[in-house]
């Protein structure tokens, strides 16, 4: 069991002077990696404002669709992203194109429950005095709801984006492009290629550290004000 982590890490011990060599090439397929995150928790994050918004009780453009938007939301979060990411591959080739679209088809389900929950306790208030001096739906939300909801809805997107980075990396492993895939193919070569596997893991590990970091920041500034 601990045969394969021991050969990894003497090897890379033994050629510790060619790691930082490695972290220069492999750097733009993080960069990729990090790219599909970025993209896909955008595209996940924008659709999760609507189903949100058509899903919360009070603020619902159709009240009685509710049920239906919530179920679609609850199907988007019960598919693994790697399923769905091994269906497009055989439809749409490999690259970075098909861990995109899964990782934003689950993010939206994922980041949609968080954003109705956040929208339920908005202050409805405002919302009756813009349908006072009739504003449409669209207005209202736009200007009664979001700005109350805003901080609490960045704060899921920035861990959600801290999410998506682990979950492109895996993706990788599947032929979905980024650094993930680099790691497959050193990981089949075996010895001789265990250098780039442990350049590859710090790379990944310190990248996941420093997002982590940064995400927790911004999401307690944004939530407590400091």
């Amino acid at each position: 069991m601990f045969d394969f982590p021991s050969e990894v890490l003497a090897e890379g011990i033994e050629k510790a002077a060619l790691l930082p060599a490695l972290f220069l090439e492999f750097l733009p397929s993080l960069i990729e990696t990090l790219n599909i995150a970025a993209v896909s928790t955008l595209i996940g994050a924008a659709f999760a404002i609507v189903l949100a918004l058509l899903s919360t009780r009070g603020l619902a453009r159709w009240p009685r669709l509710i049920p239906l938007f919530r179920r679609s939301m609850d199907g988007m979060r019960a598919i693994p992203e790697i399923v769905i990411a091994l269906v497009l591959i055989f439809i749409l080739g490999g690259g970075p194109v098909p861990a995109m679209i899964a990782i934003a088809f689950h993010t939206a389900g994922a980041l949609g429950k968080l954003f109705s929950e956040v929208s339920e306790n908005a202050d409805l208030k405002p919302v009756e005095g813009l349908s006072s001096v009739g504003a449409s739906w669209i207005q209202k939300m736009w200007l009664g709801v979001i700005p109350q909801v805003a901080p609490n809805w960045l704060s899921y997107g920035l861990l959600r984006f801290e999410i998506n980075i682990r979950a492109s990396a895996i993706l990788g492993f599947v032929g979905s492009g980024g650094i993930g895939h680099d790691l497959r193919i050193a990981m089949q070569w075996g010895q001789g290629r265990y250098d780039e596997v442990v350049a590859i893991f710090i790379l990944l590990f310190v990248t996941i550290v420093f997002f982590d970091q940064l995400s927790s920041h911004y999401r307690n500034r944004l939530v407590k004000g400091h």
